[in-house]
């Protein structure tokens, strides 16, 4: 048995009649690093609190090391967790905000000072020591969080979207903290975010959820080359993955405004009993270089660039195509004006089509 193991786990809350969490399965070795991961109201947190035992589970079980923890109080799981608004104590110090748990514990004094000095230096706190959390910024505020949930040496820990308050250099920085800790501490961690590159960036394996459902569990490139269908596709990857509705016809796709391409015998024969699919290709996969352009020129396209962001490594360039709006991921040196046009291709095998009605991946 895996060492966090949840089994058909569903949530459905009084005088409703949509379950919040619907048959979650989840196998989670020792010192994996999952993430949940999808919109607001996907039930990622409902989950992460059933596993916490501050949420009664519905039906289904829960596993933690080989025991059973449905009806197991929150403080006898072995569960330590991180939450999003910190929950410090404003009246008390870094130190004493990090000892107060074990103080309940009833550890020794010696002990907790070993601990606290030990996750003070872990965290580089040490010049906050004394402060209270008012003199303190929001990555310091967010350290001492994790400082009172490592000190207590539990198996499992649990985050809840604990960068969320943070500002956008903040976050990286803490992401690269929390990797940090999770591989010294060799913890079980599951985090729940709602931004699918903390996810992406932090985790071993990232579980996506929609509307209580999980859609796909897998590794971070796992998901982004092989997504299983068309919710997967859009939510993984930045900027989103480009879709277009498109007509089958032998060998030819023909997108809404006109335009067509040629799909190789392969791709064809994929698509024979389709009449309309969703075509889906990311934006790094829509070529401008002079070498992709002559390799694919059978399928040359033309578009009139709209708007261009500059983001310093790298450019995305927006136009319309296709009878929607596109954006191509291109090289710092591949600058295109407003108003220019351009020719482009799409890399043949970096398309991706999905079913019009179910949305679900058609497997080339």
């Amino acid at each position: 048995m895996s060492f966090i193991e949840l089994k058909n786990v569903c949530k459905q809350y009084a005088n409703t009649n949509k379950k919040a969490v619907t048959d979650f399965n989840l196998k989670i070795d020792e010192k994996e690093f999952i993430a949940f991961v999808g919109p607001s109201g996907c039930g990622k947190s409902t989950t992460l609190r059933m596993i916490a035992g501050f949420e009664d589970i519905t039906s289904g079980e829960l596993y933690i090391d080989g025991k059973k923890m449905n009806e197991v109080a929150p403080r006898d799981r072995g569960i330590s967790m991180v939450f999003q608004n910190y929950a410090l104590y404003p009246h008390m110090t870094v130190e004493k905000n990090i000892s107060y748990g074990l103080k309940n514990m009833k550890v020794p004094a010696d002990e907790i000072k070993r601990k606290v000095d030990w996750a003070i230096e872990i965290l580089g706190l040490s010049e906050y020591r004394y402060r209270k959390p008012k003199n303190l910024s929001g990555g310091q505020r967010q350290r001492v969080a994790l400082g009172r949930a490592i000190v207590k040496d539990q198996k499992v820990f649990l985050m809840d979207e604990p960068l969320s308050n943070l500002d956008a250099k903040l976050r990286v920085s803490m992401r690269n903290e929390i990797s940090k800790l999770h591989r010294n501490l060799g913890s079980t961690t599951i985090y729940v975010t709602h931004d699918q590159v903390e996810a992406m960036t932090m985790a071993d394996r990232i579980v996506i959820m929609k509307d209580g459902i999980v859609q796909q569990i897998g590794k971070p490139m796992e998901l982004y080359e092989h997504p299983v269908n068309k919710f997967v596709a859009g939510f993984i990857g930045s900027p989103q993955m480009n879709f277009y509705n498109v007509k089958v016809d032998g060998n030819k796709i023909s997108f809404t405004d006109g335009n067509s391409m040629v799909l190789n015998d392969e791709m064809a024969d994929k698509l024979r009993n389709y009449k309309e699919v969703i075509l889906g290709i990311r934006g790094e996969d829509i070529k401008f270089d002079p070498q992709n352009l002559d390799i694919f020129k059978e399928n040359k396209q033309r578009a009139v660039i709209d708007n261009t962001e500059i983001m310093g490594n790298e450019n995305n360039l927006y136009f319309e195509f296709g009878g929607s709006s596109s954006v191509a991921r291109v090289s710092k040196y591949e600058v295109s004006d407003v108003g220019e046009e351009i020719e482009f291709v799409f890399v043949p095998h970096r398309m991706h089509f999905f079913d019009k009605v179910t949305e679900d991946a058609i497997v080339l």
